[in-house]
């Protein structure tokens, strides 16, 4: 346990540095490459706790390290080329505010990455078994669906001729958010490896997976995008036909 509370200290000690520069310099740009440095930094620390290495755990902390190290520079290299994140024009002059949006990062940080933490914790881990291949599979479904989402809508955006449009072709023409089903899948993929590790309270990390699917859903994620969404195509016929065939996360199967 006193492990695990090193790295929530470190978690939130790193967020509270990151406010304090940002908040300073009037600046949002560095946020998710904070998080995503973040995540590295945990991964790493929690992998050193034990003397003898298990396979999963280094599995489990390279797959975080490699999730984190490529979202982070991706989101970093969008934030600057297109000058900032619309997320914080309003909040990044109110401290409070601006604070909590950092102590949320913090608390994401540490719910999602919490099937990583309580493996490499243990003392003794159980062998590697079937779980770890589906849910390394599911891993690299979901990350490569990710990426692949993400490439193509930089490439489309990047297009001058497709400026005042929207992305409806390649993975976008199946899902609305194909980029956040990907992130979903890789996060279950997590679960089901550290599942093997897990016992009694230490099945909470089934919130892992549980708080990334509601965060985007619901929170931070579609429902932005999708608001801006129509504020921006809300008139043309041809987004109307997008947004009444194409299922929101899901591909073929999932709600429009």
């Amino acid at each position: 346990m006193n492990n695990i509370f090193t790295v929530v200290t470190l978690d939130f000690v790193i967020q509270l540095v990151g406010f304090t520069v940002a908040f300073s310099l009037q600046t949002e740009k560095f946020y998710d490459l904070t998080g995503s440095c973040t995540f590295i930094l945990m991964a790493q620390a929690s992998l050193r706790w034990r003397t003898k290495q298990h396979f999963r755990r280094m599995l489990l902390s390279t797959m975080v390290t490699v999730w984190a190290a490529r979202l982070g520079i991706f989101l970093f290299y969008r934030v600057v080329t297109e000058g900032g994140d619309k997320r914080f024009t309003k909040v990044k002059t109110k401290p409070v505010v601006f604070l909590l949006y950092w102590m949320v990062q913090g608390v994401w940080i540490l719910v999602t990455s919490a099937p990583m933490l309580i493996v490499n914790s243990e003392k003794q881990n159980a062998p590697i078994n079937s779980r770890d291949y589906i849910g390394f599979a599911i891993w690299i479904f979901g990350l490569l669906f990710e990426v692949t989402a993400d490439f193509q809508k930089l490439l489309f955006r990047s297009n001058p001729d497709n400026a005042g449009n929207f992305i409806n072709t390649g993975l976008w023409s199946i899902s609305r958010h194909p980029n956040y089903f990907g992130e979903i899948l890789l996060w279950v993929g997590i679960f089901i490896i550290a599942s093997s590790d897990l016992y009694g309270w230490k099945w909470i990390c089934i919130l892992s997976p549980a708080f990334v699917y509601y965060l985007l859903n619901y929170v931070s994620g579609i429902p932005l995008l999708e608001r801006s969404g129509l504020k921006r195509y809300g008139d043309m016929p041809a987004y109307k036909n997008y947004i009444n065939n194409v299922p929101v996360l899901v591909p073929f199967i999932g709600k429009t």
